[in-house]
């Protein structure tokens, strides 16, 4: 992969060599929200461009691309992304690798942490909860109802469960609207007034990855590209981490 983690000395030059500042498009997925925004943040006062980002859930993102809506970079989970690549959606050798991050736990700041270390002491605080938000769509929101299941509690959550639209599961918690939320865990970095409690039991574990590529259609290929050496540099990784996410690892 061209782009999984160049050289500080290669990114430097891939800036260098873009002329003047670009207005860059970014569609992205929610799970790296956090990562994402500093990340662009970081690239746009290192090089002069101007980025916009959209947010949204990764078939929604997806179908946003297929449906014609201009971009220069997609950030999404690698099945929504390398479906954009076989319809030529999206350039194949700029398939980049951020990262990856499990299913979390997030409560309101200053809450007592529940105990969630082991499988049945997840289950005794679900079971305890009033109520506990999820997204309605995407991967992890449907992997959530998945291990409720697993779990064999669905009946007793039904009641307690809180779908919601992805750009507001985590900030329900936030505002008092339900007592925790159950989402990848990089989602829940950096949004004010909510705290990772941590992930959810391993046994009961699953990993949610991060992948980015250039629009072929892109308006600035060449800054576009620029900016995914920049996102997979090795000086990326603690900005990744930050946010929750395992970096460079698919």
């Amino acid at each position: 992969m061209p782009f999984s983690r160049p050289l500080a000395a290669t990114l430097g030059l891939a800036l260098a060599s873009v002329a003047s500042p670009a207005d860059l498009k970014v569609l992205s997925g929610n799970g790296a929200r956090a990562a994402v925004i500093e990340l662009a943040a970081r690239f746009d006062r290192a090089t002069g461009h101007k980025t916009t980002i959209e947010f949204a859930v990764n078939p929604e993102t997806r179908k946003k691309i297929e449906s014609g809506q201009p971009f220069d970079v997609a950030v999404l989970n690698p099945p929504q992304l390398d479906a954009l690549i076989k319809q030529k959606l999206v350039v194949a050798e700029t398939r980049a690798v951020l990262g990856r991050a499990g299913i979390g736990v997030g409560i309101k700041e200053g809450a007592p942490k529940p105990d969630i270390s082991t499988v049945d002491a997840f289950k005794r605080t679900l079971l305890s909860s009033k109520s506990v938000a999820y997204p309605g769509e995407g991967a992890s929101g449907k992997y959530f109802v998945s291990v409720v299941e697993r779990l064999g509690i669905a009946a007793e959550m039904k009641p307690k469960m809180r779908p919601m639209p992805a750009e507001y599961n985590v900030e329900l918690v936030a505002s008092g609207g339900a007592d925790m939320v159950v989402v990848v865990a990089s989602r829940i970095s950096g949004v004010p007034g909510v705290q990772l409690v941590g992930g959810i039991p391993q046994e009961l574990q699953t990993w949610i990855g991060f992948t980015a590529g250039v629009a072929a259609a892109a308006k600035e290929p060449q800054a576009a590209r620029a900016m995914l050496r920049y996102f997979t540099a090795p000086e990326a990784g603690a900005i990744l981490k930050a946010a929750g996410i395992e970096p460079f690892v698919e």
